[in-house]
């Protein structure tokens, strides 16, 4: 263990020298392609603004844990992860949330619309009941479609702010739906449930089946996000 110790600062500099920092993904359609759905304006702040403010934070934080690690400041390392967790999160959970919308209409593959009844009686009673309970979420977070890697079935879940749905829940995400403020008061309003019903007609299901049957290979020991 000593030895161990002795070497994890030079292991951690050889690694964050290597580092790329994160950086803002583009999106896969223009600001005004979710109209009216979504307005420009909004997905602009939404994307450039606040997205981009969470991984302008998250390469702060990341670099303060590595200071802490090569001074071995246990306290240090603590006092960040609160940082890394809320940024890391809503880093994870805007890229996953981009892919999932699309300007034009897509369909589930058949594989995963016998999953949708299987796991939810059909596609509709899962609409509904995923609506209400991201609708029903307090204060801000986000609404969530896991897959369950020990079980293969997929589950409905929420999170509190920023946490990032496997790495809080251990389930793999699918569909993830913001349902901050800044998402959608713009046009919304305080209607949150117009937003999340609305928000529905532009889902990217092609997105999501793709990742339920990428999720489906993985082990279920799968690393966390």
């Amino acid at each position: 263990m000593f030895a161990f110790r002795r070497l994890l600062p030079q292991t951690v500099k050889n690694v964050g020298s290597a580092r790329k920092a994160h950086t803002l993904p583009d999106l896969p359609y223009p600001y005004e392609a979710l109209e009216p759905i979504i307005s420009r304006d909004i997905m602009y702040l939404h994307h450039a603004k606040h997205h981009n403010a969470y991984i302008s934070n998250l390469n702060v934080a990341e670099d303060k844990m590595r200071s802490a690690i090569e001074k071995d400041d246990v306290s240090a390392m603590i006092a960040v992860q609160p940082a890394l967790k809320f940024n890391g999160g809503g880093h994870l959970n805007h890229s996953i949330f981009w892919q999932n919308l699309s300007p034009t209409e897509t369909q589930p593959g058949d594989k995963f619309c016998r999953a949708m009844i299987n796991d939810f009686g059909s596609l509709a009673q899962f609409k509904k009941d995923f609506a209400a309970a991201t609708i029903a979420i307090q204060g801000s977070g986000w609404g969530w479609l896991g897959l369950d890697p020990q079980s293969g079935y997929m589950r409905i879940a929420t999170c509190a702010n920023q946490d990032p749905l496997q790495a809080t829940t251990g389930l793999i995400p699918l569909l993830g739906i913001d349902v901050w403020e800044h998402a959608y008061y713009l046009q919304y309003k305080n209607v949150r449930a117009d937003y999340v019903n609305c928000i529905m007609d532009i889902i990217n299901w092609q997105d999501v089946s793709s990742r339920w049957e990428a999720g489906l290979k993985k082990p279920a020991q799968a690393a966390t996000q």
